[in-house]
C-alpha cells in the first residue's frame, strides 16, 4: 500500500530526484518549496505547494493526509546568515511541531556531514563531536538538536548525514568542474589531491531515505552517516571527468597555504562562491563510516564517486544549453564563479 509523502524543499536538487524515485514506487507526493515546482515530467502527478517552512500556515496546509515527511528544505551556505538561521533552525522546529499536530509518525530529517566541522580524524562516526563551521554548519547542528527533541512519544525521526551528493540536476559548485572540463580546461586541486574524499550519488541517498521511511521504528529511529562505499581522491575522481571530456587535460596541484589565503580574501570580498568549509577541507581526508546504515538499514550504495560524477557530468552536457547566464544560490543552479572564472586561462 502506498504512503503519502510530504517533501519540504521538494523543488530542489534532492527534491526532484526523490519525487521521481517515489513516483516510480507508486507513492503519493506533495512538495512544499519557496520556488515553483517546474519539472514538466512529473508536475501533473504530484501536489505542489509554493510556500515557506518559516510560515506555520504554509506548513500546516501542506501536511494534509501526510504519512511521512522528508524534511529536506534548507538555506544553503551562500544565503545570508539570518536566512540560514531562520530557515534551518526555526523552520525545522515549525515542520516538526506542525507534523506532530497533523498526526505524522515518521519525519526523516536531511542533515549533512558538515555538522562534524573540520575533523581531526577519519573515518567519522555518528558518535563523534559536532562542530559546525560558519552559519550553515552551526544551523545544521542546531536543527539536529531540534529533531532530537521530537524523538520518542510515538514519533520516529531518522536523521541522515549525507556526504556531498551529486547526480542528475546537480550544479552548484560542481558546475565549475563540469564547465571547465567541457571547455577543454584542466582543473586545480589544493595540495597533492591524493587525500581520500568521499561523495554520494543522489540515487543512493534516495534509497536510504526510502529505508528510513519504511523500516520498523526500532531500526529507523536513529542517526546515520551516508556516503559512497567506493571512493578515491579529488585527483583521481576529478581526473575521470576530464578524461571523459576528451581534451587530454589534467588535474593540477596548487600550494595549499597561499591558495587558502587567497580564497579567504575572495570570499570576504564576495568574489568567490567557495566558502570556508569547502576550501578548508578539500585538501584533507574526508570520509565517514556508513557501517551503521549498512547494518541497521540494509543500505547498499550502488554508485562510486566516479560513477556519480560521470552520471552528473553526462546530465550536465545534455542540459547545459538551458542553464542561462544568471547564477543562483542553490544546488540546481550554477554558482557565480567570480574571480575564479579568470583562473581558467591558467589551466
Amino acid at each position: 500500500m502506498g504512503k503519502r509523502f510530504l517533501i519540504t524543499g521538494g523543488s530542489g536538487f534532492l527534491g526532484i530526484n526523490l519525487v521521481r524515485y517515489l513516483l516510480a514506487r507508486g507513492q503519493d507526493v506533495t512538495v512544499l518549496d519557496l520556488v515553483e515546482f517546474d519539472y514538466e515530467d512529473c508536475r501533473d502527478r504530484i501536489r505542489a505547494i509554493q510556500g515557506d517552512i518559516r510560515i506555520r500556515d504554509d506548513v500546516a496546509g501542506s501536511l494534509e493526509g501526510a504519512d511521512v515527511v522528508v524534511h529536506a528544505a534548507a538555506a544553503l551556505p551562500l544565503y545570508k546568515p539570518e536566512d540560514i538561521y531562520s530557515t534551518d533552525i526555526e523552520g525545522t522546529r515549525i515542520v516538526m511541531e506542525e507534523s506532530v499536530k497533523a498526526g505524522v509518525k515518521r519525519i526523516v530529517h536531511i542533515s549533512t556531514t558538515a555538522v562534524y566541522g573540520i575533523p581531526d580524524h577519519h573515518p567519522l562516526f555518528e558518535t563523534d563531536r559536532l562542530f559546525g563551521v560558519g552559519p550553515y554548519g552551526e544551523a545544521k547542528v542546531a536543527a539536529e538538536r531540534v529533531c532530537e527533541e521530537f524523538r520518542g512519544n510515538g514519533v520516529t525521526v531518522p536523521i541522515l548525514r549525507p556526504k556531498s551528493f551529486i547526480g542528475p540536476e546537480r550544479l552548484g559548485v560542481f558546475a565549475l568542474l563540469y564547465e571547465w572540463a567541457r571547455e577543454g580546461h584542466g582543473f586545480p586541486v589544493l595540495g597533492s589531491g591524493n587525500n581520500p574524499y568521499q561523495f554520494l550519488d543522489v540515487e543512493d541517498l534516495c534509497d536510504v531515505i526510502w529505508l528510513c521511511s519504511t523500516l520498523p521504528d526500532d531500526l529507523a529511529n536513529d542517526t546515520f552517516n551516508v556516503g559512497a562505499a567506493v571512493y578515491g581522491t579529488p585527483r583521481s575522481d576529478f581526473q575521470a571527468v576530464l578524461d571523459f571530456a576528451g581534451h587530454g587535460r589534467r588535474i593540477s596541484s596548487i600550494p595549499v597555504k597561499p591558495a587558502v589565503l587567497m580564497l579567504r580574501l575572495l570570499e570576504s570580498l564576495h568574489l568567490s562562491p567557495l566558502y570556508k568549509w569547502i576550501y578548508e577541507t578539500v585538501d584533507k581526508e574526508s570520509f565517514v563510516s556508513i557501517q551503521k546504515a549498512v547494518d541497521r538499514l540494509g543500505f547498499a550504495p550502488r554508485y562510486s564517486n566516479v560513477d556519480a560524477l560521470l552520471r552528473n557530468y553526462r546530465w550536465y552536457l545534455e542540459n547545459c544549453s538551458r542553464f542561462g547566464k544568471r547564477p543562483g544560490l542553490t544546488h540546481r543552479t550554477p554558482w557565480a564563479q567570480g574571480a575564479l572564472k579568470l583562473a581558467k586561462i591558467f589551466f
